[in-house]
This record gives structure tokens, C-alpha cells and sequence, in this order.
């Protein structure tokens, strides 16, 4: 169930400007994300609520882009 991640980053001698490089990286891939969903326990009916209403708020902004298209 776990996925390996493979992060690269080339480290330099400014080790704030690498560890900035490795947040960006981390934040784009979604690992924290994925972390957190694996954590805390989430129930079904949680998850189908969630689902809902991310494609209530899809569905919104797609009319309003095509309103203004």
C-alpha cells in the first residue's frame, strides 16, 4: 500500500536554498497531502460528502469560465 517517492535535488553549499528547492518539490508532488490521507481514518460517508462537493464547486466554476468564454 505504500508508494515510493524518489525526490532529487541538487545540494549546494546554501543548504536553506536546497531545503527550500526540496518544499517546493515536495508540495508539487502532493506528498503531505497523501501522507495526511493515510493517517486519519476517514468514513465512507465522509468521503462521498467530500466527492459531492468537489463537483458541486467544479461544476460552478466550469459555468462561470463558460459564461465568460
Amino acid at each position: 500500500m505504500a508508494k515510493s517517492i524518489n525526490i532529487e535535488i541538487h545540494v549546494t553549499d546554501n543548504i536553506e536554498k536546497s531545503l527550500r528547492q526540496l518544499k517546493k518539490k515536495i508540495e508539487r508532488e502532493g506528498v503531505v497531502r497523501d501522507m495526511k490521507r493515510l493517517v486519519y481514518h476517514e468514513p465512507p460517508t465522509q468521503k462521498k460528502r467530500k466527492r459531492l462537493m468537489r463537483a458541486i464547486k467544479n461544476t460552478v466554476l466550469k459555468q462561470i469560465a463558460n459564461k465568460y468564454n
